[in-house]
């Protein structure tokens, strides 16, 4: 059974002859009536009593299968209409707000829609997680990308989030730092050390309280500049804690001063990269699409 034979069966229903299917649907009367034969023969039933004078008309088991192809047109017209509002013809304006070091993450995907709806409108920046939550509530960004976390779920309850990316802390250091000798490290081995931070409460927070367990936290600057970051991780003067897809778009350059070592954790959550937007705009179509694309893999 196939799509035309289903549009066929349910036209004669309607209209109980198959003349009248032949000229509504633009199709030889021979073509529709092989057709209905053939699907008849497949189901070992027939689905229409054949008279000159009535026409045709459904028989009662053939009422139940057409019945059947009409709730799959059905479905079959709304798919394709759900389809149709998502191409070429999507238009509008996303905006979109990210933590930096992640950005190269979202290249390729933002690259892909742009192309598959050339007249929608698509704006990055870069900011904090702080100011990226108040852009979300006050509507000057569509959606925000941000480390996810139980704390920042249960505080916003007006927002929608999803995990996007799974990942975990790693400290980056210069390769000619005896830090660089361990396989991984704690967080006692790092008291004492000078840090460079990236300027997000989850990583603040936890850096924080993790080393000063074990002795004064020394921090030379926090900033969310992460060329800043690594550059002075590279030239030795400091190392940092951050999260291990915010350096994988330079891993090949930084390899040649810098190295990232995971940081061994008392306790093993996991840390999520994810999206967050607020719960009332997710009917927008512009905005489910991309969303759609990003659960797709990143």
């Amino acid at each position: 059974m196939n799509l035309e034979q289903m549009r066929y069966i349910v036209e004669a229903a309607k209209t109980s002859s198959f003349t009248q299917v032949s000229k509504n649907l633009n199709v030889t009367l021979p073509a529709i009536s092989q057709s209905i034969s053939l699907l008849e023969s497949e189901l070992g039933l027939s689905l229409f009593t054949r008279s000159r004078g009535i026409g045709a008309t459904p028989t009662p088991e053939g009422m139940a299968i057409i019945t059947k192809a009409n709730e799959i047109l059905i479905k079959v017209d709304e798919m394709l209409e759900e389809a149709q509002s998502y191409t070429n013809a999507l238009s509008g304006h996303l905006r979109i707000a990210t933590i930096p070091g992640p950005m190269h993450l979202l290249v390729d995907t933002v690259s892909s829609f742009k192309k598959d709806f050339p007249q929608v409108k698509i704006e990055i920046i870069e900011k904090g997680t702080k100011e990226i939550l108040e852009d979300i509530h006050t509507n000057h960004v569509d959606i925000g990308f941000i480390v996810l976390s139980e704390e920042i779920a249960q505080k916003e309850k007006e927002c929608y989030f999803d995990r996007v990316l799974e990942g975990k802390l790693v400290v980056g250091v210069n390769k000619n730092s005896p830090l660089s000798l361990n396989k991984t490290i704690r967080p006692h081995q790092l008291s004492g050390h000078t840090l460079v931070l990236y300027d997000d409460e989850f990583i603040r927070t936890d850096a924080y309280e993790l080393i000063a367990q074990y002795g004064d936290v020394n921090v030379l600057f926090i900033t969310n500049n992460t060329r800043a970051i690594q550059n002075a991780v590279k030239q030795g003067i400091a190392v940092t804690i951050g999260l291990d897809y915010s350096f994988a778009d330079t891993q090949a350059e930084l390899t040649q001063d810098l190295i990232t070592i995971d940081l061994e954790l008392p306790f093993s959550t996991p840390v999520y990269y994810g999206l967050v937007c607020r719960k009332d705009k997710t009917s927008s179509n512009i905005l489910n699409r991309f969303i759609s694309r990003i659960n797709g893999g990143l």
